[in-house]
């Protein structure tokens, strides 16, 4: 069984997903970065609870483990959506309409940027490149990348991840 990954049984309490989590990763170089992707494949999100278990777990203070959660914008403190769209915001994306669609998808969402609709259906993220310069701008839903995204093909997209 080594090298598989270790899923948690839903009994399990929080704290001891996160101290398993950390076991795993403890050795790495800067074992902090490892820890908290895993946290968020595992849980999709870095609940607060969990900052005090890995400060403990690594000999760091909170609020070194609290300066990495809120700098880096990947982890989210809180469960994020059904769906996530990202909007890439790079000069790239900007110089071809990205403004039009960051304003259409917090219009139609009713939300901002690191928010979740009210129903639990979409979270709105923005991105600084999805790599996908030549075909902007560039709208990614969960794993799925569009390019050449217009304000209607937007409509669409929004509608269908609803």
């Amino acid at each position: 069984m080594e090298g598989l990954p270790m899923t948690s049984s839903p009994t399990q309490s929080l704290e001891d997903r996160v101290r398993s989590i950390a076991a795993r990763h403890r050795d790495e170089r800067g074992a902090l970065m490892p820890i908290l992707h895993a946290v968020m494949e595992e849980m999709g999100h870095v609940d607060p609870a969990v900052i005090p278990v890995l400060a403990d777990e690594l000999n760091l203070s909170r609020a070194d483990v609290y300066g990495v959660i809120t700098f880096y914008h990947d982890f989210r403190q809180t469960p994020p959506g059904r769906r996530t769209v990202r909007i890439c915001r790079a000069e790239a994306c900007q110089a071809v309409g990205a403004a039009e669609l960051v304003d259409r998808a917090k219009s139609r969402l009713g939300v901002g940027f690191g928010e979740t609709t009210a129903d639990g259906a979409v979270t709105l993220e923005q991105v600084f490149c999805l790599g996908n310069c030549a075909t902007g701008p560039s709208v990614q839903v969960d794993d799925r990348l569009y390019g050449r995204v217009s304000a209607e093909k937007l409509d669409g997209i929004l509608e269908v991840s609803a």
